[in-house]
């Protein structure tokens, strides 16, 4: 794995974990947030609230502090990068936003955050076979496939015999965490060593995004409303806190783990997501869908080395 850029060694190691940490549970909240949000905006209006005001907030973040690497400018003059950013505005908010967004129309939030958790084996290969930023050894393979396995006991193929609102719900999920592999893969190969400040970096993945929806207004955000306190808190909250400040901290923990490694905060945000959904939602599970997930989360310590079959299974030392 690559070293981190220069300009991410000045967080310690505590506050890269405490941000870790932080933006897994604000992450974990949001599928319980959209799921409020519904009962008032459309699945299209969420996703437009989630990136419009979080590159607000960031756009204000970046405006007061005027973060600069090394003396550079506070924004990029390489119009490669501007296309970059537009890419992983694309892929890693736009559609994933509406993917999630619609999805909760037809599963609970604690199904939907417990797709989140496929992030790391999308990631794994899309940061292997498709930009070649890592390697897979044999069991992490092995880890992969674990994981493509428990995806299928969640999905419960042999509930269905026609293609329901709950099984596409359930594939827009899938949909939206291979977005979410492409993009760190992504964001490694083209801008994660670019001298660009953590704040400016989010601000521009969001800000673009923003960008887009505004652009979109017409086709997402024309529905009438019916707000309430708790609607407008989950939409205030999904904008500034999961998909501002929460994005400043996933680019700094990016830069310090690498993509593999940074998208294993999919394992706190399905634990957040699915004690909310329980007691707040009083959601509840099938026999098959902790199951599945156990499996997942098997697969992911797989993948990420973080269990080894050797003669015995034990940990392996984290990766940085």
């Amino acid at each position: 794995m690559t070293n981190a850029p220069a300009q991410n060694r000045s967080y310690s190691p505590v506050s890269i974990t405490l941000q870790f940490l932080a933006m897994g549970a604000i992450w974990g909240s949001s599928f319980l947030f959209m799921k409020v949000a519904l009962d008032g905006v459309s699945f299209g209006q969420i996703a437009w609230s989630r990136l419009v005001l979080g590159g607000l907030t960031l756009g204000l973040i970046v405006l007061a502090t005027q973060p600069r690497v090394a003396g550079g400018p506070v924004l990029p003059r390489e119009k490669i990068v501007w296309l970059h950013f537009t890419v992983i505005a694309i892929t890693g908010c736009v559609v994933p936003h509406l993917l999630f967004a619609w999805a909760e129309q037809y599963v609970s939030s604690s199904l939907a955050s417990i797709y989140n958790a496929v992030t790391p084996i999308m990631t794994a290969l899309m940061a292997t076979l498709a930009f070649r930023v890592e390697k897979l050894d044999r069991g992490q393979i092995t880890g992969i496939a674990v994981g493509i396995l428990g995806v299928i006991v969640i999905i419960a193929p042999w509930q269905y015999t026609a293609l329901t609102g709950s099984l596409w719900g359930q594939l827009a999920c899938i949909g939206a965490a291979t977005c979410y592999g492409f993009t760190f893969g992504y964001t490694r190969k083209f801008l994660s060593a670019r001298p660009i400040a953590g704040a400016t970096f989010a601000f521009l993945n969001i800000g673009i995004g923003g960008v887009i929806m505004l652009l979109l207004t017409p086709v997402l955000a024309w529905h009438p409303v019916a707000l309430n306190w708790p609607i407008v808190l989950s939409l205030l909250a999904l904008g500034a806190l999961g998909t501002g400040l929460a994005y400043i901290w996933n680019i700094n923990v990016l830069r310090a783990w690498g993509p593999t490694n940074a998208s294993t905060v999919t394992y706190v945000t399905p634990v957040v997501g699915v004690l909310l959904g329980v007691l707040i939602l009083g959601e509840r599970f099938g026999w098959h869908e902790p199951l599945g997930a156990a499996c997942v989360l098997l697969g992911i310590l797989l993948a990420q080395r973080r269990l080894r079959f050797g003669r015995r299974v034990q940990t392996a030392p984290a990766s940085a």
